[in-house]
């Protein structure tokens, strides 16, 4: 790579096909894989699996891009509806203890598929119920007491 003249021995030059490296410096350069930029040219390496050096230069290639019509789906604003919707037919208390504030009230799926929305499913239950369900039966400090 830097043109070192360096000795190896002829089992090492056979144990790696015939490459030898001064360091590891001259190793790394061997190994390093570069795409140039699209837009400038400029190298950048290909393992970050970019396709411009920069900023600028991806705004550049950005120029007179199209994008998709309809709004990608928004998961907090799926989340936002489906709350308020829980709010309007349940009422504004956690259906397990009765706890008041509604503004901290969460949204549990009893059969812990996130993607499964049905009313039926749905709960609505403060964070220490939430907690309670989620996080208590895992909790290494039960394990622990029952031992004392």
């Amino acid at each position: 790579m830097c043109d070192t003249l360096i000795y190896r021995r002829p089992y090492q030059l056979k144990a790696t096909s015939g490459k030898a490296f001064c360091s590891m410096t001259c190793y790394g350069f061997y190994c390093r894989r570069e795409s140039p930029c699209t837009v400038c040219g400029k190298p950048i390496l290909a393992s970050a699996n970019k396709k411009t050096c920069s900023r600028s230069c991806a705004n550049k290639n950005r120029v007179g891009m199209k994008y998709i019509g309809c709004p990608l789906k928004d998961k907090v604003k799926d989340q936002q509806s489906l709350k308020l919707r829980l709010l309007k037919e349940r009422g504004k208390n956690c259906e397990r203890c009765g706890y008041k504030k509604y503004e901290i009230l969460q949204i549990h799926h009893k059969n812990r598929n996130r993607d499964d929305n049905f009313m039926s499913n749905l709960e609505l239950i403060c964070p220490n119920c939430h907690y309670e369900e989620h996080l208590l039966e895992k909790s290494w400090l039960r394990n622990h007491y029952h031992k004392i």
